[in-house]
């Protein structure tokens, strides 16, 4: 049984279509990730199922039970916020047993659930702070143990991490991931950032324009994109169509290329069977540390970006490589038939 099941819902704000005609199965147990663009309706989707909003047209299911007309308070879900939404006057212990209290939970449960949330969060020990002594990272912490102390059967999570700097972040998602296997609900996961999705979905939705463009496991989407704007969001692609897609496989049909299947080789480099190639000559160069991104203006027309790590090169040795000819070669395999969107 889905944990959460969208059954051809929209919701329209007068003429702006939020969600438009959405149709989901969210498993249970699975970390599940909503990806796109700002406005893209993916947090619209988490408040109708927190029941902060309501459908225009369609239904939702949580566990098979429709919630047509449930109260927020009433669905056995939970949400953790990107700004903590933590009581300030409180502290962490009692930040973490307020739903306890709520429910009228006997003290000595409600203390021994709230050491088991800190430990869980690896917060041990920090019950009597409060969260102005906190750091960010262990702010979210506490909102997550508040939010998972009540054991929901699903956790929507709206941007948690967005406050946070990039190695806190990436940290985070290491540790959302884990915590979410410890405790074994669902977790559904709103975010923009593509890295976040990619490191901690079992499965995800790319949204755009309020419909869902492609469902999947983060390596069938990278790897097969459905559509020119998931191969344009999720990581970077290079889009290929009419005489310069001609040039290099035969047809004008439309392909993406991932830059990092790409690679570099003297213009004169022979072709061996199964094998694209086009000639070009790089145009810019962005050294990145561990690798280095080139774009490269092609013969036939358009250009390619192409993504290089730095084995043995050095900042100075690919910035040589500016202005040079090169021949772009990589197995046909590698190239994925896209529907064009516009």
């Amino acid at each position: 049984m889905a944990a959460v099941r969208f059954l051809h819902v929209s919701r329209h704000f007068g003429d702006v279509k939020a969600v438009d005609h959405v149709s989901l199965d969210i498993h249970d147990g699975e970390f599940f990730s909503l990806l796109g663009p700002s406005g893209s309706g993916k947090t619209t989707c988490l408040r109708l199922i927190a029941g902060f909003d309501h459908p225009t047209a369609g239904a939702i299911e949580l566990h098979g039970v429709g919630v047509s007309g449930i109260p927020p308070y009433e669905r056995d879900v939970n949400t953790v916020f990107q700004d903590y939404a933590l009581f300030p006057h409180m502290s962490v212990g009692q930040n973490v047993a307020y739903g306890l209290m709520i429910k009228r939970v006997p003290p000595t449960e409600r203390d021994a659930r709230v050491r088991e949330m800190l430990d869980l969060v690896r917060l041990g020990g920090m019950a009597e702070r409060r969260p102005s002594q906190l750091s960010g990272g262990q702010r979210q912490r506490v909102a997550l143990a508040r939010a998972l102390i009540n054991r929901p059967r699903v956790l929507l999570l709206d941007e948690p991490l967005g406050a946070l700097d990039l190695k806190l972040r990436q940290q985070m998602q290491i540790e959302l991931k884990a915590i979410q296997q410890h405790v074994g609900i669902t977790f559904i996961y709103v975010t923009h950032d593509q890295e976040e999705a990619l490191t901690m979905s079992d499965r995800l939705a790319v949204f755009n324009n309020g419909r869902v463009e492609q469902v999947g496991a983060p390596a069938e989407v990278y790897e097969h994109p459905a559509t020119d704007f998931v191969a344009g969001f999720v990581g970077v692609s290079n889009l290929v169509s009419g005489e310069t897609a001609r040039a290099i496989t035969g047809s004008p049909e439309t392909f993406t290329i991932r830059p990092e299947k790409i690679l570099m080789h003297e213009p004169d480099a022979a072709i061996e069977d199964g094998l694209c190639w086009i000639d070009g000559r790089v145009r810019d160069v962005v050294y990145l540390g561990p690798h280095t991104r080139y774009r490269v203006d092609l013969d036939a027309g358009g250009e390619l970006t192409v993504t290089q790590q730095n084995v043995d090169s050095t900042s100075l040795d690919v910035q040589a490589a500016r202005g040079r000819r090169v021949r772009l070669v990589w197995p046909r395999a590698h190239n994925r038939s896209v529907i064009t969107t516009g």
